[in-house]
């Protein structure tokens, strides 16, 4: 059980990105001041609804509409792929800045730092994915919400601690972390299609 526990922690902190959200964090509330907090929690607490929405009725929405879990896992898994050549390449960066170019909205915590910054589609899929593991028995489904609320509860803590974190590292130490997880995203995608292409019988 620790073993799925750190597999789901660590697909689900690869896709949300935390490091790679942090600046966005920063443009949108830098004239807030005291109420960074507010808005952090808040965000953080959308997401974890959305996500769990996602995890607990996400394969049954397949089942209704007709797509069967490995093609699901094999689409899920192209579409991580592509999320981990974006944080490669910077791309994911840039385009989360065009999404933040607007600051006069009145509170960002709903759009765009819940979703879909937090919930964005990577993560939406992972749960999807991640609670259908083991036939999506009971526990399998406890432990990756148990996963998904510890990301964002890192999510948080990096929302709060946004001004020092960046100080520190800066913005190349931040687009080191962020290349660095897009090859381990790159990797569990593969092992995504795999487990698909091995549902569907393709590969042995």
């Amino acid at each position: 059980m620790m073993e799925f526990y750190i597999t789901a922690f660590v697909t689900i902190f690869l896709v949300i990105d935390p490091a790679g959200l942090l600046p966005m964090f920063i443009s949108l509330t830098h004239t807030r001041g005291s109420a960074r907090f507010s808005i952090a929690l808040r965000a953080c607490l959308i997401g974890i609804c959305i996500l769990a929405i996602f995890g607990l009725i996400g394969a049954r929405l397949l089942d209704f509409i007709g797509i069967g879990m490995p093609a699901f896992r094999i689409s899920g898994g192209l579409l991580l792929f592509l999320i981990a050549v974006e944080m490669l390449f910077n791309k994911r960066g840039q385009r989360r800045e065009q999404q933040n170019e607007d600051k006069s909205m009145d509170d960002p915590s709903v759009f765009p730092l819940a979703t879909p910054l937090i919930a964005g589609p990577g993560a939406m899929t992972s749960m999807i994915l991640l609670t259908s593991t083991m036939n999506g028995d009971k526990s399998t489904t406890l432990i990756v919400m148990a996963a998904m609320i510890s990301v964002v509860f890192v999510v948080f803590l990096v929302f709060l601690s946004g001004g020092a974190v960046e100080r520190l590292i800066g913005k190349v130490g931040i687009n080191v972390v962020t290349r660095l997880m897009g090859m381990l995203l790159a990797a569990l995608s593969v092992q995504f299609v795999v487990d698909g292409l091995i549902g569907l019988g393709v590969i042995a």
